[in-house]
């Protein structure tokens, strides 16, 4: 069944014009109105500026001076329909009233933080469950950012260091929200250092399709299948369909992992790939002369 809503996933860092979700400084970003990230969540709604957003800060640290830079990022761009939700335990959702925030929602948006907390406090409860029917049968906007992103997938990267990635038993991974299957998300991944963690999460289950964001960078994916990359950075996909080889069951726990032909590809703005025949089609901009 093609879903009929639409998953937009963030590497993190989106430049708000604040601090609030990035220890590395939003100056180095391109702005975050400039490449359209926030502008392209809105104008995927079918209201546009006029939808209902809910913002959900269950991820973060500072849940409230999130809230507020994201309901000022957004009065920018003249959206002012704006809830927060910092729901922090799974009593709250199951309640009733956040329920019916998110049945009226056109779109909902998952903000960074820890991953781990998302799927421990909302998995299984009312509101996964409204979340994972709209997205299938309404045209909703569900959009994560950082830990958002990577909590859509049905399977979630929660822990691993980036420079231990690829000894045995280092990235620990555990169910995420399910909203896209066959894929695996992790998140800051240029910035990071992370392509051990997608190589070794590849390596473990060879089917799914790991995908690493940028920051200030994102996936806007329609029907289900097509990924479109969006934002200022890069987005590398590590595919392990075709790996001929790895001595992961053999080493004993801490030790070195080998991988023979692991295939690797890089996205940029605009370019789209396809998750149902793995096909990847790089955006050839034209190139004006100057003079």
């Amino acid at each position: 069944m093609v879903p009929k809503g639409k998953l937009i996933i963030i590497g993190g860092a989106i430049n708000t014009g604040s601090f609030a979700e990035t220890q590395f400084g939003l100056p180095e970003n391109m702005n975050f109105f400039e490449r359209g990230i926030l502008k392209r969540i809105t104008t995927e709604s079918t209201k546009d500026i006029e939808s209902r957003f809910e913002i959900i800060t269950t991820a973060s640290l500072m849940p409230e001076k999130v809230g507020e830079e994201y309901i000022k990022a957004y009065a920018q761009l003249d959206v002012h329909n704006v809830g927060v939700l910092n729901i922090t335990n799974r009593e709250e959702a199951n309640s009733l009233e956040n329920c019916e925030r998110i049945k009226a929602a056109d779109v909902i948006v998952f903000t960074g933080g820890d991953q781990l907390r998302l799927s421990s406090i909302f998995g299984g409860t009312k509101i996964h469950q409204i979340l994972l029917e709209k997205y299938k049968n309404e045209p909703v906007v569900i959009a994560g950012t950082s830990a958002g992103a990577a909590a859509s997938s049905k399977n979630m990267i929660y822990q691993g260091s980036s420079k231990d990635a690829l000894l045995k038993g280092e990235v620990k991974i555990t169910g995420g929200l399910g909203f896209i299957d066959d894929v695996i998300v992790d998140t800051h991944f240029v910035q990071r250092g992370r392509i051990g963690r997608l190589l070794y999460a590849a390596a473990s289950n060879p089917g799914i399709l790991g995908i690493g964001l940028g920051e200030d960078t994102g996936l806007f994916i329609s029907d289900g299948h097509i990924m479109e990359a969006i934002g200022s950075g890069m987005v590398i996909l590590v595919d392990g369909r075709n790996m001929a080889d790895t001595n992961l069951t053999d080493v004993e726990m801490g030790q070195p992992v080998s991988i023979k032909n692991m295939v690797v590809h890089v996205m940029c703005d605009g370019d789209v790939y396809d998750l149902t025949d793995h096909s990847l089609v790089i955006h050839h901009p034209k190139v004006i002369p100057v003079g």
